[in-house]
C-alpha cells in the first residue's frame, strides 16, 4: 500500500525565524489520521533563518535524528556536547533519561533540515549526542544507511539509534534507479528531499511524504536530479511497546 501526501497537504507553521512543515501531527497541527508510522512519530521539514534557532529545551525517551538538507546547525547540550553539522550530514540525539539542548543556525544563510523523531525500544537509556560526516559520493545511485538500530547494520559507519529502524539516503541523477527491500513486518516513509521521483510506479513530487506498508520493496526512479530519504521501521507497532528499562 502506498499513500502519497503532497507538501501542500501536510501541516505548516511560520514563526518568522522558523518555517516548518509537519508530516505528522506536531505542536498546534493535529490530524488524528497522521500520528506517525510505526515508531516514527515526527518528521518536520524545517527552514531556519540565519541567526535563528531553538533555545535550550528538554527531551526524554526519544531518538531525534537531524538530516541537513542545506546550510548548517550548531548544537549544544546539558552533557557538555557542542558541534556543528553541515549539508548532507546527520546528527543523532538519544534523549533517554533526559537532556536539555539548543539548535541554532549561526550561518549567514538559511538552513534547511529534516527533524525526525523515533520512539526508542525502551525507556531510560543514557542520553547521548553524536554527529558524523558522510561522504556524499558514497550515496550516488545507492542507498546508504546513515543512522540505524537494525541488527543488520551493526558494525557499519551509521550513527546508532535505540530502535529497530534506519535512515537511508541516496542521490540520483535523472533516470537512475534504486531499490529498498522491506519484507514482512516492515514499513517505510519516503521523502524526496530534492527533485521528483517515481516510487513503485507512482509520481512523487519534491518534499511530498510517502507512507509504504505491505510491500516487499520500494522501487525508486529519479525523474530529475534527486535526493531521497527513507526511514525504515517495524510495522505494525504501538507506543505501548516502549517498555521501562
Amino acid at each position: 500500500m502506498i499513500e502519497i501526501t503532497p507538501l501542500a497537504g501536510i501541516g505548516e507553521a511560520d514563526h518568522g525565524w522558523l518555517h516548518a512543515r509537519h508530516h505528522f501531527s506536531f505542536a498546534e497541527y493535529h490530524d488524528p489520521s497522521r500520528m506517525g508510522l510505526g515508531p516514527l512519530r515526527v518528521w518536520n521539514d524545517d527552514l531556519i533563518r540565519a541567526g535563528g534557532g531553538f533555545p535550550m529545551h528538554p527531551h526524554s525517551d526519544m531518538e531525534i535524528i537531524t538530516y541537513l538538507r542545506s546550510g548548517a546547525i550548531s548544537h549544544e547540550d546539558s552533557l557538555g556536547n557542542a558541534g556543528r553539522t553541515v549539508t548532507g550530514d546527520v546528527q543523532v540525539m538519544s534523549a533517554g533519561t533526559g537532556i536539555v539542548h539548543s539548535e541554532y543556525n549561526r550561518e549567514d544563510e538559511d538552513t534547511t533540515l529534516f527533524q525526525i523523531r523515533v520512539y526508542p525500544d525502551k525507556r531510560g537509556y543514557e542520553p547521548r549526542w553524536e554527529t558524523r560526516q558522510f561522504p556524499t559520493t558514497e550515496r550516488n545511485a545507492k542507498l546508504t544507511v546513515l543512522a540505524s538500530g537494525r541488527a543488520q547494520d551493526s558494525g557499519n559507519d551509521a550513527l546508532m539509534i535505540h530502535q529497530d529502524a534506519a535512515l537511508l539516503c541516496a542521490t540520483l541523477s535523472t533516470g537512475q534507479e534504486t531499490t529498498h527491500t522491506m519484507g514482512e513486518g516492515r514499513a517505510a516513509y519516503v521523502v524526496p528531499a530534492r527533485g521528483d521521483l517515481t516510487i513503485n510506479g507512482q509520481l512523487v513530487p519534491e518534499r511530498a511524504g510517502v507512507a509504504i506498508t505491505e510491500e516487499d520493496a520500494v522501487s525508486i526512479k529519479a525523474e530529475s536530479d534527486a535526493e531521497v530519504i527513507i526511514v525504515d521501521v517495524p510495522f505494525p507497532w504501538h507506543p505501548r511497546q516502549v517498555i521501562n528499562g
